[in-house]
């Protein structure tokens, strides 16, 4: 929650996140002077997380077909009609700091991890999609596609607090649903079955952890606080709190904790007969 504080005369609020962001970028300038350029036009020559995030994005999408300071404008009209957007893409950034053992700073993931900028720009395809801008959206589908090798429908709903780790191959179509608070690794698809107009991908429940590699298949429900073990394969509903694992997945166990996506533990211990 923000507080008010006075600054210049007038009433601002307090961003921790963007404070931080902030620092952390003053500090690259010092210890590394070959990217200052980096951090002075991603971060320090703007006044907030979302304008950065804008030009951020903006900027790794950029293309002669659209080029960046279009979808910079676009991003920041989006931003002012829905700001749920920069409390989403705050929260996601939070879920990596705390859960990748490989991510120290919050300014790391915002500058170069492309699992986080991937969530980023599905978040404002979303949100294009539903303001009646299909073809931009599905543009941006395209384009983040080859930038940043994840494929994410516009139509697919995803939550908040999510960690795509490493992100390549990560496939989801156009009903899926992710809850909140979800992990999920490199290559992971949440697929269709059949060519039915309706509903047809997967519905990810909230705090799941996904492996590296699995695909979940079909209009089937994962539960809250599940998770599936690298490489399997999901056909069949997978019940709350419990561990699938196999070709196809079979239910192996609990989950291990009460909430598998922030412990990140992928080990699956399966008894032999």
């Amino acid at each position: 929650m923000t507080s008010p504080v006075i600054k210049s005369g007038k009433l601002s609020s307090v961003d921790p996140v963007w404070a931080t962001i902030v620092a952390e970028a003053r500090e690259i300038c010092t210890a590394e002077p070959s990217l200052t350029q980096l951090a002075v036009s991603v971060v320090l020559n703007h006044d907030s997380f979302e304008s950065a995030l804008a030009h951020r994005l903006a900027a790794r999408l950029d293309h002669a077909d659209v080029p960046a300071d279009l979808i910079r404008q676009s991003f920041e009209d989006v931003l002012a009609d829905h700001p749920e957007i920069g409390e989403a893409a705050r929260a996601d950034l939070a879920a990596t700091l705390e859960r990748d053992p490989a991510c120290d700073r919050a300014v790391v993931p915002f500058l170069y991890f492309k699992g986080y900028q991937a969530i980023q720009t599905h978040r404002f395809a979303h949100a294009l999609l539903n303001d009646g801008r299909k073809d931009f959206a599905l543009y941006l589908q395209s384009r983040a596609s080859i930038v940043f090798q994840v494929d994410i429908n516009p139509a697919a709903r995803i939550g908040k607090g999510i960690m795509l780790d490493h992100a390549t191959g990560f496939v989801v179509g156009e009903t899926a649903v992710v809850g909140d608070h979800c992990s999920i690794m490199q290559d992971v698809t949440l697929g269709g079955t059949g060519k039915s107009h309706e509903d047809r991908h997967p519905k990810i429940g909230n705090g799941v952890l996904i492996g590296a590699g699995a695909k979940i298949l079909g209009n089937i429900r994962v539960g809250d606080c599940s998770r599936v073990a690298a490489g399997s394969v999901v056909l069949k509903e997978v019940p709350p709190r419990t561990t699938v694992a196999g070709v196809p997945a079979k239910v192996v166990g609990e989950a291990g904790c009460n909430q598998p996506s922030t412990v990140m533990d992928q080990i699956v211990m399966v008894p032999r007969d």
